[in-house]
């Protein structure tokens, strides 16, 4: 016969408040945040209505702008014979111009980062006159030098003022602190190791360049590339002094789309800055996968 065992009322214990689960309210899962940075909810709200504002909304306008000549209308705009050859004056020198900021500022980086001499840091420091110098300022100050009677221009046997050349120079001149301030803290960061390592297994310097520290250093001579190739595309303060704006010859887009709004043809101006946005950006995004596929080919 078995009976059972009864606790009095007063020998239950209860777990105290400290070890009692408490009923969460309950959250939507969509709205659960994962981030365990504080703040980043107000941050990303604020990024986004800042890139809404500044960037999206006035891209947006241009084409709604554009939108409402009709197809015939924009094209016959894009495709007129004045604005093609301001096009391929523009891409055609911000391209070649990007390419010489590429081979200049790697080797000014390169001497900066690698070699000690008086005066190092004033042209550390000179490297960013572009950046501080307005460009009507730089414009007038690269005519005054390549002009026929200037202190260049009245050295050299070739005409460089009011002509194609000229704009190269002005776009060279603007962008090359956008590849040398993005290769010269990869420099700083590189081992002189891997260079001695190469050296002692009988690498000459072209194999040391070309195995060594060219891999590393593509990506970010990509980026410069990039920054220097879109610096120039937007460019015309400093142009429209040394280039003369000569029809068909040295009149660069910008120059084109900046007469149409003056004479109060904002439709025109933005179909020409279609086209421009358009070209620009695919160009772009062919740069950033050629610069995301050299990255994935280094070695972790």
């Amino acid at each position: 016969m078995t009976s059972s065992l009864t606790l009095p009322p007063s020998a239950v214990t209860t777990p105290p408040l400290s070890r009692q689960r408490t009923a969460r309210p309950w959250r939507n899962p969509l709205l659960k945040s994962h981030s365990v940075l504080p703040g980043f909810n107000l941050s990303l709200g604020i990024a986004v209505l800042y890139l809404g504002l500044i960037v999206l909304i006035p891209l947006a306008a241009v084409f709604f702008s554009s939108a409402q000549l009709g197809w015939e209308a924009f094209w016959n705009i894009a495709t007129d014979a004045q604005v093609v050859a301001s096009y391929k004056l523009t891409f055609g020198a911000s391209f070649l111009a990007a390419l010489a900021n590429a081979a200049t500022g790697l080797l000014v980086a390169w001497v900066l980062v690698r070699y000690e001499f008086p005066g190092r840091r004033l042209l550390d420091a000179m490297v960013d006159l572009p950046f501080a110098l307005p460009t009507a300022v730089a414009g007038i100050a690269l005519t005054t030098l390549y002009a026929p009677n200037g202190w260049i221009g009245s050295l050299l046997p070739f005409k460089v003022s009011y002509t194609p050349l000229g704009v190269w120079v002005a776009l060279t001149f603007i962008g090359l602190p956008f590849v040398v301030r993005t290769v010269q803290p990869v420099l700083q960061d590189l081992p002189r190791e891997q260079e001695e390592a190469a050296a002692l297994l009988g690498a000459s310097r072209w194999q040391t360049f070309r195995h060594v520290l060219l891999p590393t250093l593509l990506p970010a001579l990509l980026t410069g590339f990039a920054l220097a190739f879109a610096r120039a595309l937007g460019e015309y303060g400093s142009v429209i002094f040394i280039a003369g704006n000569i029809p068909f010859e040295t009149e660069i887009t910008s120059l084109l789309i900046i007469g149409k709004v003056e004479q109060q043809d904002i439709a025109g101006a933005s179909a020409i800055a279609v086209v421009m946005l358009v070209t620009a950006f695919v160009l772009l995004l062919i740069l950033n996968l050629l610069q995301a596929w050299q990255r994935r080919r280094l070695p972790a």
